[in-house]
């Protein structure tokens, strides 16, 4: 079986429609796609019929704080006509436009000179993401790639990562469970927390009804594998896994093997249909 439960589209960061990412799907055999766009269902709001024997759980990827550290936590089975999960994304949305005016602020003070406007209307409908200031600064020359802007300017720690408006975990998992959701903690390796303090942050997330964790995001190395399968199982999480696609040039291609788990209860299982 092949599952997919984090993938982007353009109604987020994404370099596929919402139906070509479908297609996408489709065409690479996934049985079990999840759009997780982020803070945005918008992606489900566009979608017409499926194709083939595809199965779809509707879901986002949520940006918050936790102890200064900007945590995504993915929302799987989400209902989208719920009022406070519609109200809440839509909150995210504000948060986000005023996050985008920060870091063109803040990039201002180093010489880079972003007109916020014309960006915006390169992307349409949705707010703007730091990949979004990355390929305007590549366009515009003030650094070579997307690898260097993250690398000077927009990653981890850098003057255009701004996190300080986001929500707290306990509010994220609350929009959540809100909307009828499950929450599990997204690619927890990414965050380069000590073992102590990425336990200290399951501990809590289990504490305030997390119930899942993505034990495979990507391609990880085997020896990243079994470390989070462990940690899934101490902690009695669920098991997710996705490919964190966001575009057709990445390294990562749609659909995870549903193996890649081991002994781990799968958190897909919630939505199979019954054969």
């Amino acid at each position: 079986m092949i599952i997919d439960l984090h993938t982007h589209s353009t109604a987020s960061d994404g370099g596929l429609a919402p139906q070509q990412l479908v297609a996408r799907a489709v065409d690479r055999g996934v049985d079990l796609l999840a759009i997780t766009d982020h803070d945005t269902v918008d992606a489900y709001l566009a979608l017409e019929d499926l194709p083939g024997d595809l199965q779809l759980v509707c879901g986002a990827e949520f940006s918050c704080n936790w102890n200064g550290v900007n945590i995504h936590v993915l929302g799987l089975g989400l209902d989208v006509s719920e009022p406070l999960l519609c109200d809440a994304i839509a909150g995210q949305k504000v948060a986000r436009e005023q996050r985008s005016e920060t870091i063109a602020a803040r990039l201002s003070k180093k010489g880079i000179d972003i007109d916020v406007e014309a960006l915006r209307s390169s992307v349409a409908d949705r707010p703007l993401g730091r990949p979004d200031f990355a390929r305007y600064m590549v366009e515009k020359g003030y650094v070579g790639s997307m690898n260097e802007a993250f690398d000077r300017f927009l990653g981890a720690g850098k003057i255009g990562d701004v996190k300080a408006m986001w929500p707290s975990l306990a509010s994220v998992l609350s929009w959540i469970h809100a909307g009828g959701g499950v929450a599990a903690i997204a690619h927890p390796m990414h965050y380069k927390m000590t073992n102590a303090k990425l336990r200290r942050l399951l501990v809590e997330f289990k504490d305030l009804g997390g119930e899942a964790l993505e034990v495979c995001n990507g391609r990880p190395a085997d020896q990243e594998l079994r470390y989070l399968r462990e940690l899934c199982r101490h902690f009695e999480f669920e098991a997710s896994a996705g490919s964190d696609f966001h575009h057709l040039s990445q390294w990562c291609d749609l659909g995870c093997d549903a193996e890649v788990v081991g002994n781990c209860q799968p958190v897909w299982q919630r939505w199979l249909r019954a054969s």
